[in-house]
């Protein structure tokens, strides 16, 4: 749905289409709403289908049911047609995710969810997205590519208000509100009916107390967040299995829950992280560990990267700025930024021209990148490369020490300005040798043609003493 929604969006007026001189013709952008649900449905029901056959081909069985625990090492699996079989395992591991969080006002069921939004039959004319995370950020950038009128509502003055830098968040508010769905500020939903005319009506409270109505909406979609599901039906009181105050099950670092041989990992876990490749990459540890033979195997959370496929997307990994100096303190920490319209909008009106802004935040004398945020096209797919680069413990000098690729987006990220220099005790600038001449690595030509010398010197020496026998 989001790269149907950026399709649309380089098509439509004062998209990159129109900047490049490619006229599009009338009713181009039309969205064909039925039929793309259709071929999505169709594709998810062979990754499906394509899961449950990996699963029996590696002789795992695959039982469909509600389980609840009966004890430490017993559940019992009740199935839809109303059977019911009990289970028992060394190991169990709980996996059972969250779900969205209700929408608690009056009319609040008129609402729909993210669930709801893949049940969708018809493309909503005007709809409201409640909320200020990922999925509500995600979701309204979305129905606005697709061409319906959306409107955002959230509580506080930005979206994204924990976890992202503010430099990222900045630019991405400056984005929504020229190139994005109507923003509402410090709203919070009060009340929903539906009116005569059979569309919904949502009362809002703003942060001054004032009560306002917004008509119209054939949609209202609530995305305040999402609960684990760990509920009374799924026993884990039988089994000793502790959950915090929110409900999330209590693990140590190695998915361990408070009852021995009883796992958990993934959204329902207090780890912070409900993102599906952390919970396949747990999971993949998790089974090294027990069944592996390797007892050291786990996740590391601490430099995780994460995407929010907002418009345009949004990549990170690390520290924000502000964390960075909490821990580091201020003296330890520099920053390099910039902002910028991409070479995709250089020929787009100015007003027309969706920002791009990178950021890398430096710690100690070495400048090692603790923290890399980016918002903007490609944001998404570059993120994957320089996340491995960080995990490595790379530094702005090894940065600066891979040539740019030009012209990309991704190569402002290692010729921010003042790249190859560093600042010496008098505080002039002085050219800053890359990491492979400070120190030869594999990579570098010296070594390697010392060993090319070497090589040729016992070659030499073998045939001297073949012709001498």
């Amino acid at each position: 749905m989001f790269l149907a929604a950026c399709q649309r969006e380089s098509l439509g007026p004062g998209g990159i289409a129109a900047g490049m001189g490619i006229s599009i013709g009338a009713g181009s952008g039309a969205v064909d709403w039925a039929g793309l649900k259709q071929r999505r449905d169709a594709y998810v029901r062979g990754l499906t289908t394509g899961y449950e056959s990996g699963w029996k081909k590696a002789g795992a069985e695959v039982i469909v049911g509600e389980a609840s625990f009966e004890d430490r090492q017993t559940i019992r699996v009740k199935s839809p047609d109303g059977s019911s079989r009990q289970l028992k395992a060394k190991n169990i591991c709980v996996a059972v995710g969250g779900v969205p969080a209700p929408l608690n006002v009056p009319g609040g069921e008129l609402a729909i969810n993210s669930d709801g939004f893949f049940d969708l039959e018809k493309q909503p004319k005007k709809v409201a997205v409640i909320g200020a995370g990922y999925i509500a950020v995600e979701l309204a950038g979305i129905f606005h590519g697709l061409g319906s009128e959306a409107h955002l509502f959230f509580r506080g003055a930005t979206v994204l208000r924990h976890g992202f830098d503010p430099y990222i968040v900045e630019t991405l508010m400056d984005t929504l509100t020229h190139h994005g769905p109507k923003l509402h500020k410090q709203t919070s939903p009060a009340r929903l009916f539906r009116a005569a005319d059979g569309t919904i009506t949502l009362v809002v409270t703003t942060a001054t107390g004032m009560v306002e109505e917004h008509t119209g909406f054939d949609c209202v979609l609530s995305a305040i967040g999402r609960t684990p599901s760990t509920g009374d039906s799924l026993g884990l009181k039988l089994a000793g299995v502790e959950t915090d105050s929110n409900g999330y099950i209590v693990v140590d670092k190695y998915e361990n829950t408070t009852a021995p041989g009883v796992c958990a990992l993934g959204d329902v876990t207090t780890t912070g992280y409900e993102l599906t490749p952390v919970a396949i990459a747990a999971g993949r540890r998790l089974a090294d560990r027990l069944f592996g033979g390797e007892a050291l195997a786990r996740i590391d959370y601490a430099c995780i990267a994460t995407v929010v496929f907002s418009h345009p997307p949004i990549g990170c990994i690390g520290l924000t700025e502000p964390q960075a100096r909490e821990e580091f303190g201020d003296k330890a920490i520099t920053v390099k930024q910039a902002r910028f319209g991409s070479m995709l909008y250089a020929l787009n009106a100015p007003d027309a021209k969706v920002k791009t802004a990178l950021k890398l935040v430096l710690c100690g004398p070495e400048e090692k990148v603790v923290g890399l945020h980016c918002i903007g096209p490609g944001c998404d797919e570059m993120m994957q490369g320089f996340a491995v680069a960080v995990r490595m413990g790379a530094t702005r000098a090894d940065f600066e020490a891979s040539v740019a690729i030009h012209p990309t987006i991704a190569e402002e990220f290692v010729t921010f300005g003042g790249w190859g220099q560093t600042k010496g005790d008098d505080g002039k600038l002085m050219p800053q040798l890359p990491p492979y001449l400070q120190q030869p690595t594999k990579f570098s030509r010296a070594p390697l043609a010392a060993a090319v010398v070497a090589a040729a010197s016992v070659i030499a020496l073998v045939v001297m003493a073949g012709r001498r026998s």
